[in-house]
């Protein structure tokens, strides 16, 4: 049986586990599939560089609201989609290469098993399997797209965020189900690479989760003049045959496609490890359970991003990966995580993002809750980008003036909320947010003072 001193399943935030100081350790890392994990292969940055380009397509479309005469001769999709990979599987390869030459670090292609406590057997593509222990092992396997049965049960294919970037050409008809952040970045990737897109989403608008009403009402409205929405419903059936698909839905209506992109959640990737066999405990979410430590119920086992956390984004599992790095050479010092005030957002037209409470969760827990709003066409910059839909809102405890939370929908939306990502995480008062600093004019940063001078002066 080989022996580790590190062993790590997964090669995502996983990978930034190890250390130059742990030069000395004899490290073992596995993956099943490409090196650098979801975000690299599948997932954030793969779908933010297509996200990019649909806003290109976006803006030259739209040139002529700015006296531009411009004319979009339409995205050439395996241009595209070439770029984006070849640059993304080159750093997955020279990732992979980089750990595998690396003297006392051993690469393992294959699928990981607990067969005891810090014991594991990963068998690899051709079925060998090596036997494994190790003094520490840090479970980073990620999650996956959830399935759900009637798709999985009839037989006919689908595409989900795993593979959908990858496909040869963009269909006609694309159906999304689901209405998240990963079907409407998706969707909107599509639409901009020619597809005529239907949304399934069984609540009434879209975007759910801690996402502020307003902004989800809002972006529902947008939506609904440019894809075809069937909300407050869900998928029965799905007949026909590959790119010919015919789907039921509850309501009884049907809609036609090409293809079916599943974007209805994700799940951890713990049920694949036979954890319980090494002593690992999973929370009634189905995540492996940690502490704010990162550790797990096995001694010497920590487990870190989407297979544990209940913040499932890549900023909170590297951060979860540092403080777990930390703890592996420190155990006599060790640091928390805390996910009381992870931003959060979602890379459509127009972006959304966020921070801290909702509204409707200041009416139940701040009821003295203060509100400031500013729409971008009321600052300068938004006319100069001719913006009528984005706003900018914050919410203001009436009592500490600390700001409780931050939503912002409109251009640049994820770069804007990090001003107030900082104020809330270093406890800067809104008044004094809004007054101390000096605002560059006519910079679109005004919408985010001119959100925090709408705050009514508490009584």
């Amino acid at each position: 049986m080989k022996h580790h001193d590190l062993f790590v399943i997964g090669t995502g935030s996983g990978n930034s586990v190890i250390d130059d100081s742990m030069a000395d350790w004899d490290i073992g890392i596995v993956d099943q599939r490409r090196a650098g994990g979801t975000c690299l292969n599948y997932g954030c940055i793969p779908s933010k560089m297509l996200a990019y380009t649909a806003e290109v397509v976006d803006t030259v479309s739209s040139a002529n609201r700015f006296g531009v005469d411009a004319k979009l001769g339409g995205m050439n999709w395996t241009e595209v989609r070439d770029r984006v990979f070849g640059l993304t599987d080159r750093h997955s390869d020279e990732g992979r290469e980089g750990r595998a030459s690396t003297s006392n670090i051993t690469y393992y292609d294959g699928h990981a098993e607990f067969t005891g406590p810090r014991q594991l057997v990963v068998t690899d593509d051709a079925g060998n399997r090596h036997q494994i222990s190790a003094d520490r092992i840090v479970i980073a396997n990620g999650g996956r797209p959830v399935i759900p049965s009637v798709v999985a049960d009839s037989g006919l294919p689908y595409e989900t965020s795993d593979t959908i970037m990858r496909i040869e050409a963009p269909p006609r008809r694309l159906v999304v189900l689901g209405g998240g952040y990963i079907a409407a970045e998706l969707a909107h990737v599509m639409s901009a690479a020619g597809s005529e897109i239907t949304v399934i989403e069984n609540g009434d608008m879209l975007l759910g989760g801690p996402q502020d009403d307003e902004v989800r009402s809002t972006f529902t409205d947008l939506m609904s003049t440019r894809w075809d929405l069937r909300l407050g419903t869900e998928l029965d059936a799905i007949d026909g045959e590959p790119g010919d698909l015919t789907l039921t839905l509850a309501d009884g209506s049907t809609v036609s496609a090409d293809m079916l992109l599943v974007a209805a959640g994700r799940t951890p990737n713990a049920d694949r490890l036979e954890v319980s066999v090494g002593g690992v405990d999973l929370d009634d979410k189905g995540r492996v359970a940690v502490d704010e430590f990162g550790r797990t119920s096995a001694e010497g086992v920590f487990a870190l991003g989407d297979v544990s956390t209940p913040v499932p984004l890549k900023h909170v599992a590297n951060r979860e990966a540092d403080v777990v790095k930390h703890n592996l050479l420190h155990p006599d010092r060790m640091r928390a995580t805390n996910h009381d005030r992870v931003p959060s957002a979602v890379f459509t037209e127009p972006q959304i993002a966020s921070v801290g409470l909702t509204e409707e969760q200041c009416r139940d827990g701040h009821p003295d809750y203060l509100v400031g709003r500013t729409p971008y066409s009321d600052v300068a910059y938004g006319w100069a980008m001719q913006d009528t839909d984005g706003f900018c809102k914050v919410l203001v405890d009436g009592n500490t003036d600390l700001i409780l939370g931050a939503h912002v929908i409109g251009p640049q939306a994820a770069t804007l909320i990090h001003i107030f990502v900082t104020a809330i995480e270093f406890g800067i008062p809104a008044t004094d947010l809004a007054r101390r600093p000096y605002w560059i004019h006519p910079a679109l940063t005004e919408v985010v003072q001119n959100a925090l001078l709408d705050v009514p002066v508490a009584a």
